[in-house]
């Protein structure tokens, strides 16, 4: 697995990977080998987190591992029986069906020790009566892990009417923008009480979408899905094809639980090399963790190239900057993040450090 050290924080490694991506298990239309193979075509592709439907088979029947350089893990995505509340859970080894209320599945997957995310949370949508939203709904509840905050067949879909869906299909990459205002002010609302970690996913099928009689065309090809959302994250440890594969998995479920990750738009360019932290004289924190508050506390910001910057502190922006690399004054206690534009474009989001 190559990977990159940030000059800001030489701790740690980047991984970048493809999450929430459905094979021939569930209703994708490849199945995992072949899906690995495409991610490894692309060479930038470190990780890549597999998601059908209610099922592990994947994982039963012996399909993680690595493939060449990309280190392929099996979780699953869960929803209850009115097919609401789909839920992306990873590193357990218990299936749960429909029957299971999204309280349950949540609840268990924190008791086995597994993570989860919620998908697609707020999908609103109506224009073509066939694909139907899969909101969210158990907002009360304080077991899972993290938010799925930009889903790119999500966005696809929510755009997509009868009248532009000639030039989406033509232009799928072109129609991902930017994720929804109100996901990431809920994501901002909950992290004030707890952390609450966000990922990016791709939500990949390859489905084929028939256009009129006798032409059909595949629409978000794996490997053009696998060009939008990523997300990366930062380890200590480092990994190659030669680290054991179930402790390698146990390092990407890890940094996903302490919110050391990033995700972006691979369409506006690489991300590798972002990196985010707070710092002052009581030492260094990263995305997920947490340093004390003191007067002089910096937040620092470096890119991959130069870009406009937002700083963001318990959810409201309050500076904005451009360049590859940013100092911030912190403003006080509480939750920061950033985002990252290139062209009024939106391409990265960190997750939060807290000044405590």
């Amino acid at each position: 697995m190559n990977s990159n050290k940030g000059n800001l924080l030489n701790d740690y490694f980047t991984y970048t990977g493809i999450i929430h991506v459905h094979s021939t298990f569930s209703d994708g239309t490849r199945p995992i080998p072949e899906i690995a193979q495409i991610a490894n075509e692309l060479g930038d592709v470190h990780f890549l987190l597999i998601t059908d439907h209610n099922t592990l088979r994947g994982k039963k029947e012996g399909f993680e591992g690595w493939y060449g350089k990309v280190l392929v893990g099996v979780g699953t995505e869960i929803n209850d029986k009115d097919d609401r509340n789909h839920y992306l859970a990873f590193d357990i080894d218990q299936e749960f069906g429909p029957e299971y209320s999204a309280e349950e599945y949540v609840n268990q997957v924190d008791a086995l020790g597994g993570i989860g995310f919620i998908a697609h949370p707020d999908e609103n949508r109506s224009h073509i009566r066939q694909y139907p939203p899969y909101p969210w709904t158990l907002w009360n509840s304080d077991r899972f892990h993290g938010i799925e905050i930009w889903n790119q067949m999500s966005e696809w879909m929510e755009g997509l009417t009868h009248l532009n869906k000639f030039w989406r299909i033509l232009h799928p990459r072109r129609s991902i923008v930017r994720p929804k205002a109100q996901t990431l002010q809920r994501w901002d609302e909950l992290n004030l009480k707890r952390r609450v970690v966000g990922i990016g996913g791709v939500d990949a099928h390859g489905f084929l979408h028939r256009l009129f009689a006798g032409f059909t065309i595949r629409v978000f090809r794996y490997k053009v899905s696998f060009r939008t959302i990523r997300t990366h994250i930062l380890s200590a440890a480092h990994l190659t094809p030669k680290t054991n594969y179930s402790v390698a998995l146990k390092e990407i479920y890890a940094a996903l639980r302490a919110g050391h990750c990033y995700f972006s738009h691979a369409y506006l360019g690489s991300a590798v090399g972002f990196s985010f932290l707070a710092q002052n004289k009581q030492g260094m924190a990263t995305m997920g963790d947490a340093l004390p508050f003191e007067e002089g506390s910096e937040l620092l910001v470096q890119l991959p190239q130069k870009a406009n910057v937002t700083l963001i502190h318990n959810g409201e922006k309050i500076a904005r900057s451009k360049g590859n690399e940013i100092n911030f004054k912190a403003t006080g206690k509480g939750i920061y993040r950033v985002e990252v534009s290139i062209d009024h474009r939106p391409w990265i989001y960190s997750n939060h450090i807290r000044l405590v």
